[in-house]
C-alpha cells in the first residue's frame, strides 16, 4: 500500500513539473493587446518605442496608453487569458481649500484691515457735541434760515397792506413844445384836465405842475385786511417755531443715528475678528489631522458673510455723518477732500424719563406752535371773509393838492395860474349782478376749511403724542430685555468655544453662538437710538423741545401777549368755549419763555 501511495505522488509531482515548464514556454514575451514595447539595442543607442496592434481579445473598451520612451528594459507582461473587466477611474480629489499665502516680505492684514478700502479719516474734522451741534443748526440750518425770512415777507405784507389806509402825496409834472410852424400851441391845465386850442401869437411852451395828496377816509374792506396781515405775520411766527423744533428734533436724532452706525461698526469688526480666529484655529487643528476639512471651509464661509456686513456698517456711518453736516449747514471743504468733515462726540445712554400720558396729551396741545399757527390762520380767514362783505358798502377817498400851470400866451412864471384843489370822492356797488355775494360765498368756505383743518391738527397732534409715548414705552423694555441678553449671548460663547477646546462641542455650536452674540449687540444698540431718538420727538411733540426768549428786534411778538393763541382741549378752533364739552377750562400754560399771558 505505502510503495503504491508513494509511487502515485512521484508520478504526480513529474506531471506536475512537465506541466509548468510547458507553460512557462507558451507565456513567452508575447505583446499585449494595444501596448508599448521598448526594444533595446544596446547601453549607447536610445530605444524606440514599437506599436504592435493585435485584435483585441476583451469585449470591454481599454483605453490607449499614449507611447512613452523608456531609458530602460520594459518587462514583458504577459498576456491575460479571458475576458478582463473595464478599468473605471477614480473620482478627482479637490485639492484642500486653503487661505492665499501672503506676499514675502508685507505683513498679513486681518480681514477687518482689508475690507476697507475707502480713505476716510477724521483727523483734523472738527468736533461736535450734542448741544453744540443743536446750536449751530439754530444759526445755519437753511429751513431756519428761510422760516426767518418769512416773518420778514410777513412784515412787508403789513406795511404794504396798511399803507392803503395811509396818505399819499404824489407830485406831478408835465411839460409840452410845440413847433411854431403848427400855427399855434395847445396845452392842458387845472384839474379838469381841459384843453386850450391855437392861440394866435400864444407861446409855444406849456407847462404843469401838480402836488396831489389822497386819503382813504372809508373802506371797510381794506381795515380788516389790515387785520388780516396782523394774523399772518403771527402764522409766520408759530411757523418759524414749529420748524425751529423739527430741526433740534433731526439733529439729535441724525445725532444719534451717527452714535449707533460708530457703535455698530465695533460690533461688526468684533465679531470678524472672532471668526478669523476660529478660522485660524480650525485650520491648526484640520493640519494636525483633528478636524475635518468641512469645519474649515464652514468658518470660511462665515467669515465671508460676515465681512460684507461690516462694509456696510462703514459706509451707513459714513452717509450718516454728511447727512448730519447737511442739517447743521455745513459747506464742503474741498481742502479736507474726501474725509470727514466733522466728528461726533458722545455715546447712546439709557436715562429713564417717566411719563403721563394725559399730562403729555393736554401740555402738547397748549404748547405746540402747530396748532398755533393753525389757529392764526382761521383768525386770518375769518378777517377774508369780512374783506369781501366789504364790497357791500360804499368807499370813500379824499383828495387835494396845489396846481400850477402856465399861460397859453407867455412862459414868465408870474403869469402861470396857481391854486388849491380839494376832491371827495366815492363810490358804492348798489348792484354787481352777485360778485360780491360770491366772493362772500368762497371766503366762508374757506373759513369752515380752516376750522376743520385746525380740528383735525388736534387729533393729529393727540396720536404724535400717543405714538411717542408707546414708542419710549417699546424701546425701554427692548433695552431692558437686551442688556441681560447680550450677558448671557456673551456667555454662550465662551462656553461653546469651551467645549469645542475639550472636543465635547462642534464647531457649529461656536459659529451660532457668534451670531446671536452679534445679532444680541445689535438689537441692544438699536433699542438705546431707539429710546433716544423717540424721546426726542415726545419733546418736539409735546413742544417741551426748547426754551425760547421771545424778544425779536428788541420787541416781543404780539403772538405771546395775546389770550387768543391758547389752544387747550376746552376750547375750539376759533378760541371759544367749547359747549357741553365736560372740561374744566385749564390755566393756561405759557410757552417756554412767553410769560403770563394778558
Amino acid at each position: 500500500m505505502r510503495k503504491n501511495f508513494a509511487l502515485c505522488g512521484m508520478v504526480g509531482g513529474a506531471i506536475f513539473v512537465s506541466s509548468g515548464v510547458c507553460g512557462q514556454d507558451a507565456a513567452g514575451p508575447t505583446v499585449a493587446p494595444d501596448q508599448t514595447v521598448a526594444v533595446e539595442t544596446g547601453p549607447s543607442v536610445t530605444p524606440e518605442p514599437t506599436v504592435v496592434a493585435e485584435p483585441s481579445v476583451t469585449p470591454s473598451i481599454v483605453p490607449e496608453p499614449t507611447a512613452i520612451p523608456q531609458t530602460s528594459p520594459v518587462i514583458p507582461v504577459p498576456t491575460p487569458i479571458g475576458p478582463q473587466p473595464a478599468i473605471t477611474p477614480p473620482p478627482e480629489i479637490p485639492p484642500p481649500i486653503t487661505p492665499p499665502p501672503s506676499t514675502s516680505g508685507a505683513p498679513e492684514l486681518s480681514a477687518v484691515q482689508t475690507s476697507s478700502t475707502f480713505q476716510w479719516s477724521e483727523k483734523g474734522a472738527p468736533s461736535f457735541e450734542l448741544n453744540q451741534a443743536v446750536l449751530t443748526a439754530l444759526q445755519q440750518n437753511p429751513d431756519i434760515l428761510r422760516a426767518k425770512q418769512e416773518i420778514e415777507r410777513t412784515r412787508g405784507i403789513i406795511l404794504e397792506i396798511g399803507a392803503q389806509a395811509l396818505p399819499h402825496v404824489s407830485p406831478r409834472g408835465d411839460l409840452t413844445w410845440t413847433d411854431p410852424n403848427l400855427g399855434g400851441s395847445s396845452f392842458s391845465g387845472g384839474s379838469g384836465g381841459g384843453t386850450g386850442g391855437s392861440v394866435s401869437g400864444g407861446t409855444d411852451t406849456a407847462y404843469a405842475i401838480r402836488i396831489t395828496g389822497t386819503q382813504l377816509v372809508f373802506n371797510y374792506g381794506t381795515f380788516r385786511s389790515i387785520r388780516g396781515t396782523f394774523f399772518q405775520r403771527d402764522s409766520a411766527y408759530f411757523g418759524f417755531r414749529s420748524t425751529v423744533d423739527l430741526v433740534i428734533a433731526t439733529v439729535k436724532t441724525q445725532f444719534y443715528q451717527v452714535i449707533l452706525n460708530r457703535s455698530l461698526i465695533g460690533v461688526q469688526e468684533e465679531s470678524v475678528r472672532l471668526l478669523e480666529s476660529q478660522l485660524k484655529d480650525q485650520q491648526n487643528r484640520f493640519e494636525a489631522g483633528t478636524v475635518p476639512r468641512f469645519n474649515v471651509l464652514q468658518a470660511q464661509v462665515q467669515l465671508f458673510n460676515q465681512i460684507p456686513n461690516l462694509i456696510a456698517a462703514r459706509n451707513n456711518y459714513r452717509i450718516s455723518i454728511l447727512t448730519l453736516a447737511k442739517t447743521l449747514g455745513l459747506d464742503f471743504n474741498p481742502a479736507r477732500g474726501i474725509a470727514s468733515p466733522l466728528r461726533v462726540v458722545g455715546e447712546l445712554v439709557f436715562i429713564p424719563r417717566k411719563v403721563s400720558l394725559l399730562e403729555a396729551i393736554e401740555l402738547g396741545k397748549q404748547n405746540r406752535p402747530f396748532l398755533k399757527q393753525a389757529r392764526a390762520n382761521v383768525f386770518n380767514q375769518i378777517e377774508q371773509v369780512h374783506v369781501a362783505i366789504g364790497n357791500f358798502l360804499p368807499n370813500f377817498v379824499n383828495s387835494g393838492g396845489y396846481e400850477i400851470f402856465s399861460s397859453p400866451f407867455t412862459t414868465d412864471f408870474d403869469a402861470a395860474a396857481k391854486g388849491w384843489v380839494f376832491q371827495l370822492e366815492g363810490n358804492w356797488a348798489l348792484w354787481d349782478s352777485g360778485e360780491t355775494y360770491g366772493r362772500v360765498k368762497q371766503q366762508r368756505a374757506l373759513l369752515s376749511q380752516a376750522k376743520i383743518t385746525y380740528d383735525d391738527d388736534v387729533r393729529q397732534v393727540e396720536l404724535e403724542i400717543q405714538q411717542a409715548a408707546s414708542n419710549l414705552v417699546q424701546n425701554r423694555e427692548l433695552i431692558q430685555a437686551t442688556e441681560k441678553n447680550v450677558e448671557q449671548a456673551d456667555e454662550a460663547v465662551r462656553l461653546a468655544k469651551a467645549r469645542l477646546d475639550a472636543g465635547a462641542g462642534t464647531q457649529l455650536d461656536v459659529l451660532n453662538a457668534q451670531v446671536q452674540l452679534t445679532t444680541a449687540q445689535s438689537t441692544r444698540l438699536q433699542a438705546l437710538f431707539g429710546y433716544n431718538s423717540s424721546l426726542a420727538e415726545f419733546d418736539r411733540v409735546t413742544g417741551a423741545q426748547s426754551n425760547y426768549t421771545e424778544m425779536f428786534n428788541a420787541g416781543a411778538p404780539r403772538a405771546t401777549r395775546s389770550r387768543r393763541y391758547y389752544t387747550g382741549s376746552d376750547v375750539d378752533a376759533t378760541g371759544k368755549r367749547k359747549p357741553n364739552s365736560g372740561l374744566q377750562p385749564g390755566p393756561v400754560t405759557p410757552m417756554s419763555g412767553e410769560g403770563e399771558s394778558k
